[in-house]
């Protein structure tokens, strides 16, 4: 199945904590495998593997397991186009959370999110769906610290959620989860869980603004509906992943694997604004800066799974990648 991605946006935030702790989000970003200046492009997104790999180096290089808790302060309504101003004007913390289920493909189809009423209170879930790559623990506490951050910006700061669960591990010292949630904690639990008391979510808010909010669902609907139609981009990556290490995939190959002409195919991707060759070199940058990161991964390995001749191929290619051998590369992600 084709990669899920996210908003190229979201990640800005956990830039803006990098540099406020001295770190260089900018560096750190490109050894990712990330583009910087996509992050100014407010459609433009990222495969969540790729923007795993960079929570996974900066709570490294930070030392913080509570460095995702740290992010949600940078968050703006900006950091989730148009969804961030139609939550600003909703009219009560329920629209708010209808609206987040909604619309949440807009910010990333990694999560699959449900928001239901049980009794005298209403439970928000945020899962990993069947077979998606999981993202890192602490983007998921990023998350759940956004959404109770989301209700105190309404209703204050002294605004608390009935609980919390968190799949997590629970941490060595959870004192920042606890400071953070400020309600009974559950680490290690079976799904990730915020409950909230349906009377607080009912209220209505005093600063709605229905014309606001009704204008940036129609950016909204707008969005999903050319994020429904740009299929064939994804399809094709996820043929060539499939395909790679049985050798570099032609375009002709892909093209049977889907079912299509090798003319339907081309025709498809520049509808797109995309081409074959584009996407082979993406996939396969990718790909690269995914399997490097793991030590136990040889370069001859690491060559055969992404479809190269041989290892001077694919250290060729590396170095136009990144400006690195793949051994410098390595050295400087340390031990």
């Amino acid at each position: 199945m084709p990669e899920p991605s996210i908003l190229a946006s979201w990640t800005r935030a956990l830039r803006k904590q990098l540099d406020a702790i001295g770190l260089d989000s900018h560096a750190m970003s490109l050894a990712a495998g990330l583009d910087p200046l996509l992050m100014g492009d407010p459609n433009a997104r990222y495969p969540v593997s790729i923007t795993t790999r960079l929570w996974q180096m900066a709570v490294e290089a930070s030392g913080d397991p509570a460095l995702g808790l740290r992010v949600s302060r940078f968050v703006s309504p900006t950091t989730f186009h148009a969804l961030g101003y139609a939550l600003v004007a909703s009219g009560s913390l329920r629209e708010v959370f209808e609206r987040i289920v909604r619309y949440h493909p807009v910010v990333s189809d990694a999560l699959s999110l449900s928001f239901v009423r049980a009794g005298d209170r209403y439970e928000f879930r945020f899962s990993v769906p069947e077979g998606g790559p999981a993202p890192a623990n602490e983007a998921m506490d990023a998350f759940a610290a956004i959404y109770v951050r989301t209700c105190r910006n309404r209703l204050g700061r002294s605004y608390a959620p009935i609980a919390v669960h968190l799949v997590r591990p629970r941490p060595a010292d959870p004192t920042p989860w606890h400071d953070v949630f400020r309600a009974p904690l559950y680490f290690d639990a079976g799904e990730n869980l915020l409950e909230f008391d349906c009377v607080d979510f009912d209220s209505h808010l005093d600063d709605a603004n229905p014309e606001l909010a009704e204008h940036n669902e129609a950016v909204l609907n707008r969005t999903l509906e050319q994020l429904s139609a740009l299929t064939w981009e994804r399809k094709v990556r996820g043929a060539i992943e499939t395909q790679l290490p049985e050798g570099e995939p032609s375009a002709e190959r892909i093209a049977q694997n889907l079912h299509l002409s090798l003319r339907s195919l081309q025709r498809h991707l520049a509808d797109e604004g995309c081409s074959y060759d584009l996407l082979l070199n993406q996939c396969r940058q990718n790909l690269a800066l995914q399997h490097m990161r793991d030590p136990g991964s040889s370069l001859s390995e690491i060559a055969y799974l992404l479809g190269f001749a041989d290892t001077s191929s694919f250290s060729r290619a590396f170095k136009r990648w990144t400006g690195m051998t793949p051994s410098q590369y390595r050295t400087g992600l340390g031990p």
